[in-house]
């Protein structure tokens, strides 16, 4: 089972020391910020003369150390990075929220949250500094509707890490940050002594065993590399109630039980459920999408499915719903292991493909009387030849909830959470 565990996945009352981990955790933290001298305003805004670098040597660390271990677990198959919520890149606002924080940093001489934890030490310019973030966060939340179409998309990019973004191997991009953090600590103290006067012959020789520690890690992480898709999709596991008792199956096992596969009754119906945000994916050949599909159907043809993924990464972990399919199940279900074994785990396939769904919802619909079935369709092979390509302009394609209230079917989506957001740092 990949990190993190089950309880952390969904928090609730049942598993309360969660809630002390997390306590622990924050505790911990905050005690480390005012232990590094982050509750001093003074400290803080040294940095931008070249004085005092111990925020960026103490921030670069924790990015650093965590980045070397998140991946070398990942490559060691103890976590599934996909599981990872990673926020989307919204490049010009985010430029801009960077240009206003980092201003506010100079003048303000906080961050939000070394701003709390002066606070929280009684010092009045972070109270003062703290207030400031709640009314600034109040007026944009008030004002966020004058600008929201820009600020949503104004270089949005989606969920892009740098090894896409360079298209090398991720133990590369390790390598090359614990470098460029390593050369950045170097030059750090360079300018302490030379600018902010600094004695350096005390600092303690610790520091030059943890860099080396943090490259020969990083040179591990590079070694290692990153597991395959296949490698990940072995390890995927589904947890599923059986006469009340929870038992885990393997990917396999999901398709062999059928346990994936949704009727067309199923798929319909999960559209009007409000705790589903359903997003159906149509993986077949843009030409039989164009003849006939599902209303609100996003076609990804199967081999466009993989560079994808990361889209589909930054949907709602919690309720979304991937509902894929094809003309019968063969492509579907490539697709869905590619999926899994990503991270979608929230992934189905709908039952008998298109053809089912056009066999169970196209008795009645009258513009479908001239389109003649196929005697022996092949693999994965429309079973209708369409005389023109309508798309989703047949009344089948988008059937009537109250004609259809009353659909019996056997439920098979079980929403399985394995990332959400999160936050962190200065964000």
């Amino acid at each position: 089972m990949n990190f993190p565990l089950p309880e952390f996945i969904a928090v609730s009352a049942a598993n309360p020391w969660t809630y002390v981990l997390f306590g622990v955790i924050g505790f911990a933290f905050g005690f480390t910020l005012e232990m590094s001298g982050f509750g001093d305003s003074r400290k803080l805004a040294a940095q931008f003369y070249f004085k005092e670098l111990t925020v960026i040597k103490v921030m670069f660390t924790a990015i650093v150390t965590a980045m070397v271990l998140l991946f070398g677990a990942a490559g060691l198959g103890i976590l599934n990075f996909s599981q990872v919520w990673v926020n989307p890149t919204y490049l010009w606002s985010g430029l801009l929220g960077g240009l206003i924080m980092g201003v506010g940093f100079i003048v303000g001489g906080f961050c939000p949250t070394t701003s709390l934890a002066s606070a929280s030490t009684g010092k009045i310019d972070g109270m003062l500094f703290m207030l400031g973030g709640f009314v600034g966060a109040f007026l944009f939340g008030e004002t966020e509707q004058y600008f929201t179409n820009w600020y949503n998309n104004a270089g949005y990019y989606g969920r892009v890490t740098l090894d896409q973004v360079f298209g090398i191997p991720v133990g590369v991009v390790v390598l090359l940050v614990v470098l460029m953090a390593l050369f950045m600590f170097w030059g750090s103290e360079q300018l302490e002594r030379i600018i902010g006067k600094k004695d350096m012959s005390g600092e303690p020789k610790l520091r030059l065993v943890g860099a080396g520690t943090l490259f020969v890690l990083a040179l591990v992480v590079v070694f290692v590399g990153s597991p395959s898709l296949e490698d990940k999709y072995a390890k995927v596991t589904f947890t599923r109630t059986v006469e009340e008792k929870q038992v885990v199956y393997k990917a396999d096992e999901m398709l062999s039980n059928r346990l994936v596969f949704i009727t067309p009754a199923e798929a319909f119906k999960a559209r009007y459920n409000q705790a589903m945000n359903p997003i159906y994916i149509d993986v077949r050949a843009e030409a039989d999408y164009n003849l006939y599909h599902l209303e609100g159907a996003i076609n990804i043809p199967l081999d466009r499915i993989v560079e994808t993924v990361p889209v589909l990464l930054t949907e709602p972990a919690t309720n979304s719903v991937f509902i894929l399919m094809s003309n019968d199940e063969i492509a579907a279900v490539k697709a869905w292991k590619t999926l899994v074994a990503s991270g979608l785990v929230n992934s189905y396939i709908l039952e008998g493909g298109v053809n089912n769904w056009i066999a169970f919802f196209g008795k009645d619909d009258k513009e479908l009387q001239s389109v003649e079935p196929v005697t022996a369709p092949a693999d994965d092979q429309l079973a209708y030849i369409f005389p023109a390509a309508l798309g989703s302009r047949y009344e089948s394609c988008d059937p009537s909830p109250i004609e259809y209230e009353a659909l019996e079917f056997e439920a098979k989506i079980k929403l399985q959470l394995k990332r959400d957001k999160s936050g962190g740092g200065c964000g």
